[in-house]
């Protein structure tokens, strides 16, 4: 029970790095496409990690080093992309 849980708050993470990705890029008035290249993704991949999800009904879990490319691009320190809230991924918690 507790992993399903931890995937619901993970879900949830994931959802609100995509939104402040989403929220900084439009205030820069940048496009996906500037976005993605600028920080040596794909488009595609780029798009997933805003909307959450690595596929349909399965939350992103991109690697830092995307993360932190893409926080260069928009010049932010990687801590602003991350939410306040962060899941407890604990094996085992309580």
């Amino acid at each position: 029970m507790a992993h399903k849980r931890a995937s619901d708050d993970w879900a949830g993470f994931a959802a609100a790095l995509g939104a402040e990705l989403h929220r900084l890029r439009t205030e820069l008035g940048l496009s996906q496409e500037e976005v993605a290249y600028s920080a040596g993704l794909s488009r595609y991949t780029y798009q997933k990690l805003e909307r959450g999800e690595s596929a349909p009904g399965s939350p992103a879990n991109p690697l830092l080093q995307n993360v932190m490319a893409v926080a260069q691009v928009l010049g932010v320190p990687v801590e602003q992309l991350l939410p306040k809230e962060r899941p407890d991924l604990r094996a085992g918690r309580r």
